[in-house]
């Protein structure tokens, strides 16, 4: 209280009832420190984002052009539910509520949910992917698009283990691109969780759960790095269409995809 000028302390003491002030009792500075929030903070979050061209270099470059990341401006996801999944048709990315959190142990949890009970829509749209350098150019992925749902999210820094793990629920509705350089294109690739039946579809079992950690650790040379893992994945994934020379060769569906004991160590050389 040292900081509170006596002028600013008489106005306010001023509107209070004479019985009120009798009850009033100043707090030293120890007693100020062990007055702490408990709620956490929360955010909604309502956005889109384009970006021209990302720019990788190392000798040569590699150019991602035309980013979009927002809403997918539908409401028919997994139409064979016959159900409207995500609310509003909107290319926003939107109907996100974040709640940030510091645990009595130091950790700390970012909650991603959606404000209304409906699933989060997502848009990412991308135009080509060139390689360039002094050899010349190549267009190694164009007419990127994906729409999926996400369920819900959460971030927690670990102070125990020095790890952040994610944990998060997915389903991709639509997923084409072009493999130009290969003559390869794919369409209508849809993943799901594991158990998603199409003869009976439900709404909890569309979502694929991912659960990964990232922290430090050493690579085979015994230098820290940064490292990813992935403990189980599972997932069915179904492709409409496979596109050879402009051509489709059929459809391709992958029953129970489970993806285990995966570790990536990620550095620079």
């Amino acid at each position: 209280m040292k900081g509170l000028k006596p002028t600013l302390l008489a106005l306010c003491v001023a509107g209070v009832p004479p019985a009120a002030v009798a009850e009033i009792q100043m707090l030293d500075d120890s007693a100020m420190g062990m007055i702490t929030g408990q709620a956490g903070v929360t955010i909604e979050l309502e956005t889109k984002l384009n970006i021209d061209r990302f720019i990788y270099t190392d000798e040569g470059s590699l150019e991602i052009n035309d980013i979009f990341v927002g809403g997918a401006n539908r409401t028919d996801m997994f139409s064979e539910m016959n159900l409207n999944l995500n609310g509003q048709a909107t290319d926003r990315l939107d109907n996100i509520r974040i709640n940030i959190d510091i645990a009595q142990d130091g950790d700390a949890i970012i909650n991603l949910l959606p404000i209304s009970f409906n699933a989060v829509d997502f848009r990412m749209r991308t135009g080509a992917w060139n390689l360039t350098g002094t050899g010349g150019s190549t267009t190694i992925l164009d007419n990127f698009n994906m729409d999926m749902l996400i369920g819900s999210g959460t971030i927690r820094i670990d102070t125990a283990t020095d790890k952040l793990n994610l944990l998060t629920d997915i389903a991709i509705d639509d997923l084409d691109f072009d493999v130009p350089f290969l003559a390869l294109g794919i369409r209508d690739l849809q993943l799901t969780g594991a158990d998603y039946d199409l003869s009976a579809p439900q709404p909890l079992r569309v979502f694929a759960n991912v659960d990964m950690d990232i922290y430090k650790a050493a690579n085979a040379a015994g230098t820290e790095v940064l490292a990813v893992d992935l403990d189980t994945f599972e997932a069915d994934m179904r492709i409409g269409g496979v596109l050879i020379g402009g051509t489709s060769i059929g459809s391709v569906a992958l029953d129970n995809l489970a993806i285990t004991n995966t570790a990536m160590r990620i550095y620079g050389h």
